[in-house]
């Protein structure tokens, strides 16, 4: 079509969004977080480990059920994502809990998820038949990697001109990103044989925020039992990063790993319904962690 997807979305669209993560990231201020390794490893192992484990246990009991295959390969390919550079750092922030730490998990784990995503997409999804390993890796160097590294030393160079204007970062990737799932729709419903039900949508919005309650749940018990060493502060951190996931790499990466694939849209499907999810539970969460934390430093 006349947008021109191929070309505008694939290489433009994607690599303008990591320009422009590279650009708003301050790295500055995750060296002072560099030390807190025990709530690194903890964060990253669950978001990384255990959430797409568990997920694919989880999807091994559902796949009996008559639930759209696709959405479940779908809720898959979420467990997969790494945390988000976004949401979870305003929440932890809102709260006033550990906001370096959450910068920190937010940034390494998306760094982390530019090489474990697509192998852990692989793994569980075992798209390697259709889609030839190198070109992925080639292409998310070219399109992630490398607008990434630009951003960074772009901004090293015009740090005090960014920090009095203050440029609309998140609008510019909000606007980007609606973009690359416009063009991914459109993909899907040129397909005149796609079938989805009511049931399989419905189930999956209740099955997506059931997942996110036990899991915010779980770390919550995790990072305040007895032996810990994590404050509550760090607990904050904790609960928003480890349980959160990335839209903003989730969707380029599906694009580059499935290309071509005409399930597409429908693999994409619980992934953006997770990522306005946890910013709404989050976000009704806030006043009730802040005034735990509260009570707990008192």
């Amino acid at each position: 079509g006349p947008l021109k997807p191929e070309i505008t979305i694939t290489y433009i669209a994607v690599s303008a969004i990591f320009f422009n993560s590279g650009l708003s990231l301050k790295t500055e201020e995750l060296t002072s977080a560099l030390m807190h390794v025990k709530l690194h490893l903890f964060v990253q192992i669950f978001t990384l480990v255990f959430f797409p484990t568990a997920i694919w246990v989880f999807l091994q009991l559902l796949s009996i059920t008559p639930i759209n295959e696709w959405l479940l390969k779908g809720l898959q390919t979420v467990g997969c994502m790494p945390p988000p550079v976004s949401s979870a750092v305003i929440l932890t922030k809102a709260v006033g809990g550990n906001e370096a730490a959450a910068i920190f998990n937010s940034a390494f784990g998306s760094f982390l998820g530019i090489v474990i995503t697509p192998l852990l997409l692989l793994l569980f999804l075992g798209s390697s038949s259709s889609v030839p390993f190198t070109s992925i890796f080639s292409q998310l160097f070219m399109t992630v990697v490398v607008p990434l590294i630009i951003g960074q030393i772009v901004r090293r160079y015009i740090k005090d001109w960014l920090e009095r204007k203050k440029p609309p970062f998140g609008a510019i990737s909000s606007c980007v990103l609606l973009m690359i799932i416009y063009t991914t729709f459109c993909d899907t419903f040129a397909n005149p044989n796609i079938d989805l039900d009511k049931f399989s949508l419905i189930i999956i919005v209740f099955i997506i925020f059931s997942i996110q309650m036990s899991f915010m749940f779980l770390t919550f018990l995790f990072s305040t039992r007895n032996n810990s060493t994590f404050t509550p502060a760090d607990t904050v951190a904790i609960v928003f990063c480890s349980t959160h996931k990335s839209l903003t790499l989730g969707i380029p990466m599906l694009k580059i790993v499935f290309a071509g694939y005409e399930h597409l849209s429908l693999i994409s499907i619980p992934l953006l319904i997770y990522h306005p999810a946890q910013i709404l539970l989050g976000s009704l969460l806030v006043p009730t962690i802040k005034s735990w934390m509260v009570s707990r430093q008192k």
